[in-house]
């Protein structure tokens, strides 16, 4: 596991087998088996209160801020990434620049498996992404998101 610029809570548990740098973890937190999660030293990723990530899961915050709010569960195979694009090809650079734009994530949502998170996602709080699911935009409290691009297919309102 690599580590560096780590600021962990009380009871955090992360899979030896997981690299993680430049993030700060809330408490009870959870990281299962082969993760890869990392901001940067400018932008040091953010995890509140009693989430969960799953094995296999990506969640890349170098080029911009990656914050996930407290009570959030992330399947397995879930991938966040605050940039994308052709990197390694300055002629499809030209076409479609690398895209950097923060992710945010708000309490009480579930990420489902095999979810991908693209540059520039809000999900408000109690947002709901189905499985396989491919994410942008912004969605508002309560949203159930599913699809390839994903849409709001039903908002809730789970005033509890």
């Amino acid at each position: 596991m690599i580590c560096s610029n780590i600021l962990l809570g009380n009871n955090v548990y992360i899979d030896p087998s997981s690299s993680i740098n430049n993030v700060r973890f809330g408490n009870r937190c959870k990281v299962a088996k082969n993760c890869s999660i990392y901001g940067s030293s400018q932008y040091v990723l953010s995890i509140g209160d009693d989430c969960y990530i799953g094995m296999n899961s990506i969640i890349n915050g170098f080029s911009q801020q990656i914050t996930i709010g407290n009570n959030v569960s992330i399947a397995q195979n879930v991938n966040l990434m605050a940039d994308s694009g052709p990197n390694m090809s300055t002629v499809l650079q030209k076409l479609f620049p690398i895209e950097k734009f923060p992710i945010i994530i708000g309490n009480d949502c579930w990420i489902g498996a095999g979810a991908v998170l693209l540059p520039g996602t809000i999900l408000s709080d109690r947002c709901i992404v189905g499985a396989n699911s491919v994410v942008r935009g912004e969605f508002v409290k309560g949203s159930i998101i599913v699809g390839a691009m994903a849409k709001a297919i039903r908002i809730e309102n789970y005033d509890i």
